[in-house]
């Protein structure tokens, strides 16, 4: 969907192709691809994530410092693509001043947000407690099954990246109840109106940023 939000011209991807439905990572990714064609220089990436740190709660927020892949595969392995960098450096893969301006934009909404590394499987199964605790030693703060292919490529093509976490459920051994794709949805749909205010200011500020 192409339009404005907060007065900023975006390019919005409605929904994302998951690797745990079966699709290649050239499906997955596709979409950073062709937002780089089109001209697009900077994206912002959201998934729904397990809380692993102990301090998060259901329907806060995470923006993302930086991330690590347990996936199993890499998205750039392959034919080189001419014109591309093969061996791309993600030493800062998420882009500090796209960062700093979301907090900004959450302060904006009155959200705290909170910062962390972004832990991402294959799926579907949700993880073992035993996983967890494995992946908290890792230093992650949140695990989910998306999003990092896609930055991967977007460094690839040169954008900058942002990253943001919608805490949806407390990992697995986390809390004394079961884990449920139901609460994911739950909790997703309790923070949409909270998340679209958050981006919208994010989108204000960019846009105000950009203009200079």
């Amino acid at each position: 969907m192409i339009g404005k939000l907060g007065g900023t011209p975006i390019v919005v991807l409605s929904g994302r192709a998951h690797f745990y439905e079966g699709h290649p990572m050239e499906a997955v990714t596709f979409a950073m691809r062709a937002l780089a064609a089109y001209g697009i220089r900077d994206v912002v990436l959201t998934n729904a994530a397990g809380g692993i740190n102990p301090r998060f709660r259901a329907g806060d927020f995470m923006v993302l410092t930086d991330h690590i892949n347990l996936m199993g595969v890499n998205p750039l392995r392959g034919a080189p693509i001419p014109g591309l960098q093969r061996f791309v450096d993600l030493t800062r893969t998420y882009d500090e001043k796209l960062g700093q301006m979301l907090h900004r934009a959450g302060r904006a909404s009155g959200l705290k947000l909170r910062s962390g590394v972004y832990l991402a499987v294959s799926g579907p199964s949700y993880e073992t407690p035993a996983e967890i605790r494995a992946f908290a030693r890792l230093g992650a703060d949140a695990v989910g099954m998306s999003t990092v292919p896609e930055a991967i490529v977007a460094r690839q093509c040169g954008l900058r990246v942002a990253g943001v976490s919608c805490i949806t459920n407390l990992a697995a051994g986390r809390s004394k109840y079961p884990l449920s794709h139901a609460e994911v949805l739950e909790t997703a749909e309790r923070s949409k109106h909270v998340a679209a205010q958050f981006l919208r200011n994010f989108a204000k500020y960019y846009g105000e940023t950009d203009s200079k």
